[in-house]
Order: C-alpha cells, then structure tokens, then sequence
C-alpha cells in the first residue's frame, strides 16, 4: 500500500513560483491509486477539502470587501474635494444677504444725509462681519506700513527717496497683502524707501 504524505501537498503546490495560482481544474498533485486509503485518511482528506473551501469562500469575500472599500474611499476622497469649502461658504450667506439688503436700500432713492450715513453704518458692518468669517478661517492680513521691506511677504514696485523713513523699509503699501495661516496667499504691494541721491 502506497503512503500518501497529505502535509506536504500543499507547500509543494506552490514550491517552485510563490506567485502561483492554483487552478481547482488541474491535474491533481498526487495520484491516489483507488482504493489504497483508510476511510481515516479519506475523512480526513474530505476534512481539508472543506477547510480549502471555506478558505476560497472567505477569500472571495474578504477580496470583495476590499474593492467596495477602495471604491468608497476614492468617492469620499472626491466627495471631500469637491464639498471642502461648504463650511466657509455657509458663514459667507449671511454677509450676502446683508449686501443685497444695503443694495435695495440704496434703490429706493432715498438722498437725505441720515439714510447716507445709515447706509455707509450698514457697509461698515457688513465690512466688518466679512472680515470675521475670513478671520475665523485662517485669514490674516500682511501689514507691511512702517515695516522692514520682506521678500517673502512684501512685492515691491517701486522705491521712492525719502529721508524721514530708512532704507529698505515699506514707506507706503499700495494693496494688502494676505496669509492664510502660514501660507502666503497674496503678497503686499508696496513702495520701499531709498536714499536720497
């Protein structure tokens, strides 16, 4: 009677390329001559081929969970990108509204000094809580009046002599500059001093 050694069947599938698939139609790697096994060594081997297909089953499953997972991921990712300024863009409404409020005020031909000045209160508010909103955000102004000319905050765009103010530094900042925290989103504009000639 022919010994069959079960333990090594399945190191041996794949011995020669570990990238090898086993394909359930192949020829079988050991031959069982019939009737040469012990109805142990059969129930044994119904055993493992159970186990075989669990793991296949088990193996499809956790494959097609893995899939829905990267699908759901990479909607996420895109669903993320396209919605990241929802929350700024809801606190900004508000300053909207109170725009086209100012703007139909504006409309109803009213010329007296007192709806002037309520208007220009009304503008100065609205001003103000948009200043908010962006602040809240991570919005900083680069001030650069009265500062030392910086390179990496400050754009010049011309010098102008001057006495009063030393060289290199900002005399007037014709356009505000911004960072959104760290990060420098528009540079200042501005006009540095030099010296007499």
């Amino acid at each position: 009677m022919k010994k069959i050694d079960i333990e090594n069947t399945e190191a041996d599938a794949g011995a020669d390329d570990p990238n090898a698939q086993v394909d359930p139609a192949a020829e079988p790697l050991v031959q069982i001559e019939t009737g040469t096994l012990t109805p142990e060594q059969l129930e044994e081997l119904k055993e493992r081929a159970a186990k075989a297909d669990e793991n296949w089953e088990r193996l499809l499953r956790t494959t097609a969970d893995f899939d829905n997972f990267k699908k759901r991921a990479a909607r996420e990712k895109q669903e993320g990108i396209r919605y990241a300024n929802e929350g700024l863009l809801e606190k900004l409404v508000p300053v909207l509204d109170n725009f086209d409020a100012a703007l139909a005020a504006v409309q109803t031909g009213s010329t007296d000094s007192t709806a002037a000045q309520s208007l220009q209160t009304g503008v100065a508010m609205i001003f103000q809580q948009l200043k908010k909103v962006l602040t809240d955000a991570g919005l900083e102004e680069v001030n650069a009046t009265s500062q030392k000319f910086d390179p990496n905050l400050h754009e010049a765009v011309s010098q102008q002599e001057s006495k009063e103010v030393p060289e290199g530094q900002v005399l007037q900042q014709l356009r505000k500059g911004y960072k959104l925290r760290d990060r420098l989103l528009r540079p200042a504009t501005v006009v540095v001093a030099k010296k007499p000639a």
